[in-house]
């Protein structure tokens, strides 16, 4: 039958006019009222809306979708917002909407019609994230409170904005199955999920943090799709590749007919920028997602992001475990680079200098005074050199990147959670080594990411959970023991291991808020770190200071921010010295090192120690002309004379 000649049933919904569609699949609310709803479904001779009640029972109305080129299916009707609807194929089976917006019962439920315009926004002053390197956070919205939702989250928004913090990055919200889980399971891209409230609930999270300054960025899982409840295939097997990740079916973006699928990705990126004025995205794993595509799939994404903007300034940040840098550069990019990349090698070396473990993919680091100065200096510090633990080359060269191209972390969800029981660096470490790798954390010119709780030495674990049952709670749990056997420490077979199903590891991991008020050494530390950060211009001006570093002995080490005008000329009094001592009290009395001078006619003060007791230090001795560095501590100096 063709188009023009398909009948609409007489107790279906009546069509109405069709305003041009948002984004290309989906039921798309129109402003002018009615529905249209597209699908991609080229494995389907035919495709019908069938309508049901609240609990997921067919109501009698179906809607046939008109096809259109490409294997795409179209109709418009006439039927409220909170409507639920099945996707059905062939007349048989049916299916959620592979673009649904929302799924009250889960992934194997009905799908509802969301009407985006409902929502009032209150952020049209908003022009999104400014600062080049932002102060970032992320949490998880189901442990990030005791409660687990949105508005609960929403609640905690002013603490993080009075701490300094510049921008959220969420976990992965898409829909996924089961009561808890991280959210790289996602099967239903286009819908939050409904454990955390809807998705108005979610527009408001972020319309609230907007009000308080903050901006907002979404992690999203591009690279596959999860094993439960995704029903992608029986629409088109051409959704996916061939060749799976090792976390699930990969998404096909180069492979025959990956048309549909590339859209799908697209349309997804684009529909958080405009839909929830989200401000970015943080992309999950992307040396998992395969392309040889003339434009790669990530190069789309990202202009699709900043087109969806509509003039905010967005940032893109990436994981990408090989560390290709040149996901940051243009050329490589077709003009459309990423902002920055997740720095793994900062992480690896500061765990491996607080706790002093080198097992697995910490092998290949000392956690020396050299390895910070060059992270200063250079970002990542693999860029091409033999990396013993994977037997092959690791990184990309990484020159001409200005820092703010590197996001660092001392802590984030996966490393937390690949430790001994999910512990936190504080219970890992000495409290002195962690404030001063804090102070380097967020003083150095990169942008520096803190994860839930860690501003106030939270006691919760961040453990892996995931809801799955059967055997496929089995696997699961088999395939984590097997990820952690990596680490020899946690690899004995009797050794007490949290099982991802079992709701009380879920539970665990929820902060307890009322550790805010008990630890304010911690939250001093932080609060204070970032004011410095934020206020003087050594720290965030990147245009105008420069980098460099020396090693001072084998423990400690300096880094100088020099204002670039006097490059040529002596010392400024703008300049700023960071002096990290990580091993005992070392005494500078032979001090052949430049980067130590001061500005003519002045010396150095203190303007900041890690060992002020405020922080839960326990103070720090005058400077001379002889220094004598506390153990364990950051100091800041500027000259005498300085503003």
């Amino acid at each position: 039958m063709a188009a023009g000649d398909h009948v609409m049933p007489s107790d279906a919904p009546a069509p109405v006019a069709i305003t041009p569609r948002r984004f290309s699949i989906g039921a798309e609310a129109q402003a002018g009222g009615g529905v249209h709803f597209r699908v991609w479904a080229p494995a389907a001779g035919r495709v019908d809306v069938v309508f049901s009640d609240k609990d997921g029972t067919p109501s009698g109305r179906a809607l046939p979708l008109l096809p259109e080129a490409d294997g795409y299916f179209a109709a418009m009707a006439e039927t409220p917002a909170g409507a639920r609807y099945w996707i059905q194929l062939d007349g048989q089976n049916r299916y959620a909407d592979p673009a649904s917006r929302f799924q009250p019962e889960g992934p194997h439920g009905p799908s509802a019609v969301i009407d985006p315009f409902a929502f009032r926004w209150t952020d049209a002053a908003w022009g999104g994230i400014t600062a080049p390197a932002p102060i970032a956070y992320e949490l998880h919205v189901g442990t990030f409170t005791a409660e687990g939702t949105w508005r609960a989250a929403a609640a905690r928004l002013p603490a993080l904005a009075a701490l300094g913090v510049e921008v959220i990055e969420l976990m992965p919200v898409a829909e996924f199955p089961g009561r808890f889980g991280w959210g790289y399971d996602g099967v239903l891209l286009f819908a939050p999920t409904r454990l955390y409230g809807e998705p108005d609930d979610m527009r408001a999270f972020v319309d609230q943090a907007h009000a308080l300054g903050l901006g907002v960025i979404l992690d999203v899982v591009y690279n596959h799709v999860g094993p439960d409840g995704c029903h992608l295939a029986k629409f088109s097997p051409d959704y996916f590749s061939p060749t799976p990740t090792e976390w699930g079916q990969a998404i096909n973006y180069d492979g025959r007919h990956c048309g549909g699928a590339r859209e799908m990705v697209v349309a997804n990126a684009g529909y958080w920028i405009e839909e929830f004025h989200v401000d970015g995205l943080r992309l999950d794993a992307t040396q998992s997602i395969k392309d040889t595509s003339k434009v790669h799939i990530l190069t789309e994404v990202v202009a699709e992001v900043r087109q969806r903007a509509r003039g905010r300034r967005t940032w893109i940040v990436a994981e990408n475990e090989p560390q290709e840098s040149g996901l940051l550069r243009a050329e490589r990019m077709n003009g459309h680079p990423l902002d920055a990349l997740w720095n793994d090698d900062f992480h690896h070396s500061a765990h491996v200098a607080l706790t002093g473990r080198r097992e697995a993919y910490y092998t290949d680091y000392r956690g020396r005074p050299q390895e910070f100065v060059s992270a200063v200096k250079y970002g990542f510090l693999y860029q091409g050199q033999w990396y013993a633990w994977q037997r092959q080359r690791r990184g990309q060269s990484a020159r001409g990147l200005p820092p703010a191209s590197f996001v660092c972390f001392l802590e984030n969800h996966d490393q937390v959670a690949n430790s001994r029981a999910g512990l936190r660096l504080h219970q890992m470490t000495s409290p002195g080594r962690l404030r001063a790798m804090t102070a380097l954390l967020l003083l150095g010119p990169w942008a520096p990411l803190l994860f839930q709780g860690q501003e106030f030495a939270a006691s919760a674990p961040f453990l892996y959970f995931a809801d799955h049952g059967g055997d496929l709670a089995g696997a699961v749990r088999s395939g984590r023991r097997e990820f952690l056997a990596q680490f020899p420490s946690l690899a004995a077979p009797d050794l007490p291991f949290a099982a991802p199903e079992d709701p009380e590891t879920f539970r665990r991991c929820a902060l307890d808020w009322r550790e805010r008020a008990l630890h304010t050494e911690a939250v001093d530390l932080h609060r204070t770190l970032i004011a410095l950060r934020r206020t003087d211009p050594a720290f965030h001006d990147a245009a105008r200071f420069s980098w460099d570093g020396a090693v001072l002995s084998d423990s400690a080490f300096a880094l100088r921010a020099m204002d670039r005008p006097t490059d040529d000329g002596p010392p400024s009094r703008h300049d700023r010295l960071v002096v990290i001592n990580l091993g005992a009290d070392a005494r500078l009395d032979v001090v052949p090192e430049p980067l130590l001078s001061p500005a003519p006619a002045a010396n150095w003060r203190i303007v900041w120690s890690s060992e002020d007791p405020a922080h839960g230090g326990a103070g720090t001795p005058p400077l001379g002309d002889i220094w004598t560095l506390p153990a364990e501590s950051a100091l800041v100096l500027a000259p005498e004379d300085a503003p």
